[in-house]
Protein backbone atom coordinates (compact mmCIF):
# COMPACT_ATOMS: atom_id res chain seq x y z
CA UNK A 1 0.00 0.00 0.00
CA UNK A 2 1.22 3.35 -0.61
CA UNK A 3 0.06 6.30 1.17
CA UNK A 4 -0.44 9.68 -0.83
CA UNK A 5 0.70 12.54 1.25
CA UNK A 6 1.13 15.42 -0.76
CA UNK A 7 -0.37 15.01 -4.53
CA UNK A 8 1.69 17.70 -6.40
CA UNK A 9 -0.49 19.87 -8.98
CA UNK A 10 -2.01 17.08 -10.88
CA UNK A 11 -1.40 13.27 -10.01
CA UNK A 12 -3.15 10.34 -11.79
CA UNK A 13 -3.33 6.68 -12.38
CA UNK A 14 -2.53 5.94 -15.64
CA UNK A 15 -1.78 2.72 -17.96
CA UNK A 16 -1.74 2.64 -21.75
CA UNK A 17 -6.02 3.35 -21.94
CA UNK A 18 -8.84 2.33 -22.74
CA UNK A 19 -8.45 0.53 -26.38
CA UNK A 20 -11.33 -0.16 -28.48
CA UNK A 21 -13.89 1.80 -27.17
CA UNK A 22 -13.41 4.91 -29.29
CA UNK A 23 -16.82 4.30 -31.14
CA UNK A 24 -18.82 3.90 -27.82
CA UNK A 25 -17.77 7.48 -27.42
CA UNK A 26 -15.33 6.69 -25.00
CA UNK A 27 -11.94 8.16 -24.92
CA UNK A 28 -8.69 6.30 -25.36
CA UNK A 29 -7.09 8.22 -22.64
CA UNK A 30 -4.13 6.72 -20.78
CA UNK A 31 -0.39 8.31 -20.37
CA UNK A 32 0.40 10.93 -21.84
CA UNK A 33 3.66 9.67 -22.93
CA UNK A 34 3.30 6.05 -22.54
CA UNK A 35 6.63 5.62 -23.95
CA UNK A 36 8.31 7.06 -20.48
CA UNK A 37 5.93 4.81 -18.54
CA UNK A 38 6.75 1.47 -20.64
CA UNK A 39 10.27 2.43 -19.20
CA UNK A 40 9.76 2.94 -15.83
CA UNK A 41 7.49 -0.26 -16.19
CA UNK A 42 9.89 -2.26 -17.14
CA UNK A 43 12.67 -1.28 -15.19
CA UNK A 44 10.69 -2.83 -12.32
CA UNK A 45 10.33 -5.63 -13.96
CA UNK A 46 6.24 -5.08 -15.02
CA UNK A 47 4.38 -5.53 -17.93
CA UNK A 48 4.22 -2.32 -20.44
CA UNK A 49 0.28 -2.18 -19.50
CA UNK A 50 0.53 -2.15 -15.61
CA UNK A 51 -0.85 1.60 -13.64
CA UNK A 52 1.93 3.51 -12.20
CA UNK A 53 1.68 7.40 -11.80
CA UNK A 54 1.50 10.19 -14.03
CA UNK A 55 2.63 13.56 -12.27
CA UNK A 56 2.52 17.48 -14.47
CA UNK A 57 4.28 19.83 -13.79
CA UNK A 58 6.11 18.85 -9.85
CA UNK A 59 6.05 15.64 -8.40
CA UNK A 60 3.95 13.76 -5.58
CA UNK A 61 4.97 12.68 -1.79
CA UNK A 62 4.42 9.16 -1.22
CA UNK A 63 4.66 7.06 1.72
CA UNK A 64 5.26 3.09 1.06
CA UNK A 65 3.63 1.06 3.78
CA UNK A 66 5.50 -2.15 2.21
CA UNK A 67 9.12 -2.89 0.63
CA UNK A 68 8.71 -2.39 -3.08
CA UNK A 69 10.85 -1.43 -5.90
CA UNK A 70 10.14 1.53 -8.29
CA UNK A 71 11.32 3.35 -10.93
CA UNK A 72 10.98 7.43 -11.87
CA UNK A 73 11.07 8.26 -15.64
CA UNK A 74 10.12 11.08 -17.87
CA UNK A 75 10.54 14.81 -17.64
CA UNK A 76 13.74 15.75 -15.07
CA UNK A 77 12.96 15.86 -11.61
CA UNK A 78 14.65 15.84 -8.22
CA UNK A 79 13.70 13.12 -6.42
CA UNK A 80 14.51 12.59 -2.36
CA UNK A 81 14.00 9.08 -0.72
CA UNK A 82 13.61 9.47 2.79
CA UNK A 83 15.92 12.73 2.27
CA UNK A 84 18.57 11.85 0.49
CA UNK A 85 18.53 12.30 -3.60
CA UNK A 86 17.55 9.56 -5.57
CA UNK A 87 18.29 9.04 -9.56
CA UNK A 88 15.45 8.52 -12.31
CA UNK A 89 15.50 5.73 -14.92
CA UNK A 90 16.90 3.34 -12.58
CA UNK A 91 15.24 0.29 -9.96
CA UNK A 92 15.43 2.12 -6.64
CA UNK A 93 14.83 -0.04 -3.97
CA UNK A 94 12.01 1.30 -1.19
CA UNK A 95 12.01 -0.10 2.21
CA UNK A 96 8.90 0.08 4.44
CA UNK A 97 7.87 3.56 5.63
CA UNK A 98 10.12 5.52 3.48
CA UNK A 99 8.86 8.55 1.89
CA UNK A 100 9.66 9.32 -1.66
CA UNK A 101 9.20 13.25 -2.05
CA UNK A 102 9.25 13.69 -6.02
CA UNK A 103 9.70 17.95 -6.62
CA UNK A 104 9.55 20.40 -9.32
CA UNK A 105 9.89 18.93 -12.56
CA UNK A 106 12.32 21.46 -14.53
CA UNK A 107 12.68 20.15 -17.94
CA UNK A 108 10.00 18.15 -19.95
CA UNK A 109 6.38 18.31 -18.74
CA UNK A 110 5.11 14.95 -17.17
CA UNK A 111 7.04 12.60 -14.67
CA UNK A 112 5.72 8.86 -13.97
CA UNK A 113 6.62 6.81 -11.12
CA UNK A 114 6.09 2.54 -11.13
CA UNK A 115 5.67 0.53 -8.73
CA UNK A 116 6.54 -3.24 -8.93
CA UNK A 117 3.24 -5.19 -9.03
CA UNK A 118 1.43 -1.72 -10.45
CA UNK A 119 -1.02 0.62 -9.10
CA UNK A 120 -3.76 -1.73 -8.19
CA UNK A 121 -6.77 0.32 -8.53
CA UNK A 122 -10.34 -1.39 -9.86
CA UNK A 123 -10.17 -1.49 -13.96
CA UNK A 124 -13.13 0.20 -16.08
CA UNK A 125 -13.25 -0.84 -19.58
CA UNK A 126 -10.38 -2.40 -19.30
CA UNK A 127 -7.82 -0.05 -18.41
CA UNK A 128 -6.76 1.69 -14.82
CA UNK A 129 -6.76 5.04 -16.45
CA UNK A 130 -8.05 8.33 -15.07
CA UNK A 131 -9.47 9.85 -17.73
CA UNK A 132 -9.62 13.76 -16.52
CA UNK A 133 -11.92 14.16 -19.68
CA UNK A 134 -14.64 11.97 -19.29
CA UNK A 135 -14.54 11.28 -15.60
CA UNK A 136 -13.90 7.81 -16.39
CA UNK A 137 -11.76 5.70 -13.73
CA UNK A 138 -10.29 6.35 -10.52
CA UNK A 139 -10.09 10.52 -9.47
CA UNK A 140 -7.00 12.21 -9.18
CA UNK A 141 -4.18 11.99 -6.06
CA UNK A 142 -5.49 13.87 -3.36
CA UNK A 143 -3.65 13.84 0.15
CA UNK A 144 -4.61 10.96 2.44
CA UNK A 145 -5.02 8.47 0.00
CA UNK A 146 -4.33 5.18 -0.45
CA UNK A 147 -3.17 3.02 -3.38
CA UNK A 148 -2.72 -0.79 -3.54
CA UNK A 149 -0.22 -2.67 -4.60
CA UNK A 150 -0.40 -5.53 -7.37
CA UNK A 151 1.29 -8.97 -6.88
CA UNK A 152 5.14 -8.66 -7.05
CA UNK A 153 6.55 -9.88 -10.22
CA UNK A 154 10.02 -11.43 -10.58
CA UNK A 155 12.71 -9.19 -9.30
CA UNK A 156 14.70 -7.29 -11.57
CA UNK A 157 17.11 -4.21 -11.38
CA UNK A 158 18.43 -2.38 -14.04
CA UNK A 159 19.15 1.68 -15.82
CA UNK A 160 18.11 3.30 -19.12
CA UNK A 161 21.35 3.74 -20.53
CA UNK A 162 20.25 7.13 -23.03
CA UNK A 163 17.75 8.97 -20.86
CA UNK A 164 16.23 11.74 -22.96
CA UNK A 165 17.14 15.30 -22.83
CA UNK A 166 14.56 18.17 -22.51
CA UNK A 167 15.35 21.26 -24.95
CA UNK A 168 13.04 24.53 -24.88
CA UNK A 169 12.80 24.38 -28.37
CA UNK A 170 11.28 21.09 -30.23
CA UNK A 171 11.04 19.91 -33.87
CA UNK A 172 8.25 17.93 -34.25
CA UNK A 173 8.03 15.60 -37.39
CA UNK A 174 4.55 15.24 -39.06
CA UNK A 175 2.12 13.49 -41.55
CA UNK A 176 -0.85 15.95 -44.25
CA UNK A 177 -3.85 16.08 -42.42
CA UNK A 178 -7.05 15.35 -43.86
CA UNK A 179 -7.92 18.68 -44.10
CA UNK A 180 -5.54 20.43 -45.97
CA UNK A 181 -7.74 21.74 -48.58
CA UNK A 182 -9.26 23.77 -45.81
CA UNK A 183 -5.97 26.23 -45.62
CA UNK A 184 -4.86 28.95 -47.55
CA UNK A 185 -1.07 27.99 -49.41
CA UNK A 186 -0.02 31.03 -46.68
CA UNK A 187 -1.40 28.42 -43.90
CA UNK A 188 0.62 25.47 -44.71
CA UNK A 189 4.00 27.10 -45.77
CA UNK A 190 3.15 28.77 -41.93
CA UNK A 191 2.91 25.37 -40.30
CA UNK A 192 7.08 24.06 -41.81
CA UNK A 193 8.09 27.89 -41.47
CA UNK A 194 6.92 29.54 -38.60
CA UNK A 195 8.24 29.04 -34.78
CA UNK A 196 5.16 28.36 -31.99
CA UNK A 197 5.16 28.96 -28.13
CA UNK A 198 3.01 26.42 -26.01
CA UNK A 199 0.68 28.25 -24.46
CA UNK A 200 -0.28 28.03 -20.66
CA UNK A 201 -3.52 26.63 -21.33
CA UNK A 202 -2.91 23.66 -22.31
CA UNK A 203 -4.03 19.84 -20.38
CA UNK A 204 -3.65 16.42 -20.76
CA UNK A 205 -6.47 16.80 -24.05
CA UNK A 206 -4.11 18.67 -25.89
CA UNK A 207 -1.31 21.39 -26.05
CA UNK A 208 -2.57 24.72 -27.18
CA UNK A 209 0.25 27.09 -29.38
CA UNK A 210 0.49 30.74 -30.11
CA UNK A 211 2.04 31.59 -33.28
CA UNK A 212 1.14 32.65 -36.92
CA UNK A 213 -2.52 32.11 -37.26
CA UNK A 214 -2.86 28.91 -39.55
CA UNK A 215 -5.69 30.89 -42.13
CA UNK A 216 -8.66 28.67 -44.09
CA UNK A 217 -9.73 28.64 -47.03
CA UNK A 218 -13.51 27.50 -46.64
CA UNK A 219 -15.80 28.87 -44.00
CA UNK A 220 -18.29 26.47 -41.73
CA UNK A 221 -17.23 23.66 -39.40
CA UNK A 222 -16.85 19.88 -40.18
CA UNK A 223 -19.33 17.21 -39.05
CA UNK A 224 -17.51 15.41 -35.69
CA UNK A 225 -15.36 12.68 -36.85
CA UNK A 226 -12.70 10.26 -35.01
CA UNK A 227 -9.69 11.48 -33.79
CA UNK A 228 -6.56 10.92 -32.94
CA UNK A 229 -3.63 11.76 -30.73
CA UNK A 230 -0.78 14.08 -32.08
CA UNK A 231 -3.91 15.65 -34.89
CA UNK A 232 -3.18 18.93 -35.17
CA UNK A 233 -6.91 20.94 -35.26
CA UNK A 234 -6.70 23.83 -35.65
CA UNK A 235 -10.65 26.03 -34.70
CA UNK A 236 -11.15 29.31 -35.99
CA UNK A 237 -8.49 31.35 -34.22
CA UNK A 238 -5.74 30.03 -36.24
CA UNK A 239 -4.09 28.73 -33.76
CA UNK A 240 -3.69 25.15 -33.51
CA UNK A 241 -3.89 22.29 -30.46
CA UNK A 242 -1.88 19.56 -30.89
CA UNK A 243 -3.94 16.95 -29.44
CA UNK A 244 -2.65 14.07 -26.36
CA UNK A 245 -3.92 10.98 -25.25
CA UNK A 246 -7.19 12.63 -22.77
CA UNK A 247 -8.44 14.04 -26.25
CA UNK A 248 -11.83 13.34 -27.24
CA UNK A 249 -13.51 10.73 -29.51
CA UNK A 250 -14.19 12.86 -32.16
CA UNK A 251 -13.71 16.26 -32.97
CA UNK A 252 -14.87 18.64 -35.61
CA UNK A 253 -12.49 21.58 -35.89
CA UNK A 254 -10.32 20.86 -39.50
CA UNK A 255 -6.68 18.84 -38.89
CA UNK A 256 -4.07 20.68 -41.03
CA UNK A 257 -1.76 17.71 -39.69
CA UNK A 258 -0.90 15.21 -37.39
CA UNK A 259 2.40 14.24 -35.30
CA UNK A 260 3.96 11.26 -35.98
CA UNK A 261 3.91 8.27 -33.55
CA UNK A 262 7.28 8.53 -32.79
CA UNK A 263 7.25 12.19 -31.57
CA UNK A 264 4.33 12.08 -29.32
CA UNK A 265 6.30 11.58 -26.35
CA UNK A 266 8.31 14.85 -27.12
CA UNK A 267 4.48 16.67 -27.53
CA UNK A 268 3.39 15.14 -24.47
CA UNK A 269 6.59 16.52 -22.34
CA UNK A 270 6.10 20.05 -24.17
CA UNK A 271 5.87 22.63 -21.55
CA UNK A 272 4.47 26.42 -21.31
CA UNK A 273 7.00 28.84 -23.17
CA UNK A 274 8.39 25.78 -25.28
CA UNK A 275 9.41 26.60 -29.00
CA UNK A 276 7.71 24.43 -31.29
CA UNK A 277 8.39 23.37 -35.21
CA UNK A 278 6.74 21.38 -37.52
CA UNK A 279 8.49 19.31 -40.29
CA UNK A 280 7.09 16.88 -42.78
CA UNK A 281 8.46 13.61 -43.24
CA UNK A 282 7.04 10.84 -45.19
CA UNK A 283 4.81 7.65 -43.70
CA UNK A 284 7.68 5.51 -44.65
CA UNK A 285 9.89 7.65 -42.48
CA UNK A 286 7.50 7.77 -40.02
CA UNK A 287 7.65 3.44 -39.35
CA UNK A 288 10.65 3.82 -39.67
CA UNK A 289 11.57 6.08 -36.30
CA UNK A 290 8.51 4.36 -34.89
CA UNK A 291 10.81 1.17 -35.27
CA UNK A 292 13.78 2.93 -34.33
CA UNK A 293 12.27 3.93 -30.53
CA UNK A 294 11.08 0.54 -29.84
CA UNK A 295 14.25 -0.79 -31.20
CA UNK A 296 15.83 0.99 -28.15
CA UNK A 297 12.88 0.20 -25.61
CA UNK A 298 14.37 -3.00 -26.19
CA UNK A 299 18.04 -2.38 -26.26
CA UNK A 300 18.68 0.48 -23.60
CA UNK A 301 17.42 -1.02 -20.80
CA UNK A 302 20.31 -2.69 -18.70
CA UNK A 303 20.53 -4.86 -16.23
CA UNK A 304 22.72 -4.57 -13.37
CA UNK A 305 23.08 -5.78 -9.64
CA UNK A 306 22.87 -3.12 -6.83
CA UNK A 307 26.52 -2.22 -6.45
CA UNK A 308 26.48 -0.81 -10.24
CA UNK A 309 23.18 1.09 -10.14
CA UNK A 310 24.25 2.64 -6.83
CA UNK A 311 27.17 3.85 -8.49
CA UNK A 312 25.54 4.42 -11.59
CA UNK A 313 23.13 6.97 -8.98
CA UNK A 314 26.57 8.37 -7.61
CA UNK A 315 27.69 9.37 -10.61
CA UNK A 316 24.36 11.12 -12.18
CA UNK A 317 23.75 12.26 -9.22
CA UNK A 318 27.15 14.23 -8.66
CA UNK A 319 26.94 16.46 -11.52
CA UNK A 320 23.36 17.93 -10.32
CA UNK A 321 23.74 18.00 -6.37
CA UNK A 322 26.31 20.72 -4.48
CA UNK A 323 26.56 18.29 -1.33
CA UNK A 324 28.10 15.32 -3.81
CA UNK A 325 31.56 16.35 -4.16
CA UNK A 326 32.94 13.44 -2.99
CA UNK A 327 31.41 10.39 -1.83
CA UNK A 328 31.48 6.02 -2.45
CA UNK A 329 29.63 3.13 -2.58
CA UNK A 330 30.88 -0.74 -1.73
CA UNK A 331 29.74 -3.56 -2.11
CA UNK A 332 31.32 -6.77 -1.53
CA UNK A 333 35.11 -6.88 -1.91
CA UNK A 334 33.76 -3.53 -4.34
CA UNK A 335 34.13 -0.01 -3.52
CA UNK A 336 33.72 2.69 -6.24
CA UNK A 337 34.40 6.25 -5.89
CA UNK A 338 33.17 9.38 -6.81
CA UNK A 339 34.62 12.80 -7.20
CA UNK A 340 33.21 15.90 -8.32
Amino acid sequence: MIEVIRPGLLATVQDLGRVGHAHLGVPEAGAADRFDLRIANRLVGNPDSAAGLEMTAEGATLRFESDSRVALSGGAMEALLDGAPVPMYQTLAVKAGSELACGRIFAGWRGYLAVAGGIDVPALLGSRSCDTLARLGPPALAAGMHLAIGTLPMEVSAYLRSPPEYVQSVQLRVLPGPQQDWFTPVALVALRSAVYRVSQKGDRTGVRLEGQPLTRAREGELPSMGMVSGALQVPSSGQPIALLANHGATGGYPVIATVIGADLPRLAQLSPGMEVRFTDVSRAEALVALRGQEARLAQDIIPADAGLLAARALMRLAGTHASLKQAAVSDGQRRIRIRK
